[in-house]
């Protein structure tokens, strides 16, 4: 069994191919039971909880069907963990043989879940977003900043980059960062300005007051919310909704998780059959993603075990030889 480090992820990987990786992992299908919540009491301080999130699949990383893969991301999310300086979320990808059980892989979660949430936004991306669009918005300055700039890079020619965090001396640090890496990225300081400029706006951030403003984005935008992962999270207005074509990664997941799209729906600015297609319709070509030059298109994703299941596919077999 190999032990795949967070370097490791990054040597195997890039964006360009695992986005096309997640492209054929969601037309040919997996299955995706149901995640696993668990909340882990503790005598002092909060609970932890504890996610697993389980796939099984023929598909490999090649695209053709061999004896499969069975892949379990756990993660463990304790939010008393800042006191000592620790992420709030840790996380591992354990992935086997499909056919004798047998481990494979011990994989670096949290790297795993960066690379295949950041290049999964890129996907809709190349379906919802502009040919041209050149000027990218990055909200929040996390861990995850650095791969949603990179990863839209790789998928539309842009030129401009603007990284926004409440905290300017953190959008400053992930600025730096790209720019090291040969990427036009600067901080900014005056969201509503950027807002109205953007041809893609990329926020991940667990807001739970909207910070994407309708009445702001301009015609033909892209909106690629990739926060928000509960429902009482939001990083969109209902304008925001109201005048965007809406897609999504899972509908399952996106409509049962996803506070940017169960709250409209719950108020009924938003209906469930106002969800345009998610990845899996696109992917297939079953439904159409942009329909023209001056459509505003936002994309809601929640994850799916079916991504970390294709990029661990990915990640092991690079690393195998």
């Amino acid at each position: 069994m190999l032990t795949i480090s967070a370097a490791d992820v990054d040597r195997a990987l890039t964006f360009p191919t695992l986005v096309e990786t997640l492209r054929t992992a969601f037309r040919e299908g997996a299955v995706q039971p149901v995640r696993h919540h668990h909340t882990v009491e503790r005598p002092d301080g909060a609970a932890s909880t504890l996610l697993l999130m389980p796939a099984w699949t023929d598909f490999n990383a090649a695209g053709t069907s061999a004896n499969g893969h069975i892949g379990v991301k756990i993660v463990t999310v304790s939010t008393d963990n800042n006191a000592v300086g620790k992420p709030a979320v840790m996380g591992l990808y354990l992935l086997l043989n499909g056919a004798t059980g047998e481990p494979e892989a011990l994989i670096d979660g949290q790297r795993l879940t960066q690379w295949r949430t950041a290049c999964a936004s890129a996907l809709a991306a190349s379906y919802l977003a502009r040919e041209d669009a050149s000027r990218l918005l990055v909200i929040g300055a996390g861990a995850l900043s650095h791969f949603l700039a990179r990863a839209h890079s790789a998928v539309r020619p842009i030129k401009t980059i603007r990284i926004w965090n409440r905290t300017p001396a953190n959008a400053e640090k992930v600025a730096t960062q790209l720019r090291a890496e040969g990427l036009p990225a600067e901080a900014a300081t005056d969201l509503d300005s950027e807002l109205a400029k953007a041809d893609i706006i990329s926020s991940a951030t667990i807001s739970t007051t909207p910070l994407v403003k309708g009445a702001l984005l301009k015609a033909g935008v892209h909106v690629d919310l990739v926060g928000g992962f509960t429902p009482d999270m939001r990083e969109s207005d209902d304008a925001a909704i109201s005048r965007a074509a809406v897609f999504v990664d899972t509908r399952a997941g996106a409509t049962k998780e996803a506070g940017d799209i169960v709250q409209p729906l719950a108020s009924g600015i938003l209906k469930s059959e106002g969800i345009v297609a998610d990845l899996h319709e696109l992917a297939r070509g079953e439904k159409r993603g942009r329909t023209d030059a001056a459509q505003i298109t936002l994309f809601k994703s929640v994850g799916a075990a079916l991504e970390d299941l294709a990029a661990g596919i990915a990640v092991y077999k690079a690393l195998r030889s």
